[in-house]
């Protein structure tokens, strides 16, 4: 998943990540290193906090946008 990257791109700490969508920051770390898989409801949170489509999060395309 491409959560690192973008989170790392804003300027953004897993804390302060984990703060914005009432999450735990273990929890970001976990999704981050692949010792957890999100849920859809956690992917949708993850997808519209920084405006890229699930897709992209999931590394099934190089385009972020969200296609609508």
């Amino acid at each position: 998943m491409r959560l690192r990257n973008l989170r790392k791109e804003k300027g953004i700490s897993q804390l302060k990540l984990a703060i914005d969508l009432n999450m735990n920051q273990n929890s970001i770390s976990r999704y981050e290193t692949g010792e957890r898989q999100a849920d859809y409801t956690t992917l949708i949170k993850f997808a519209d906090y920084f405006d890229v489509s699930i897709d992209y999060l999931l590394e099934r395309t190089d385009n972020p946008k969200i296609n609508r």
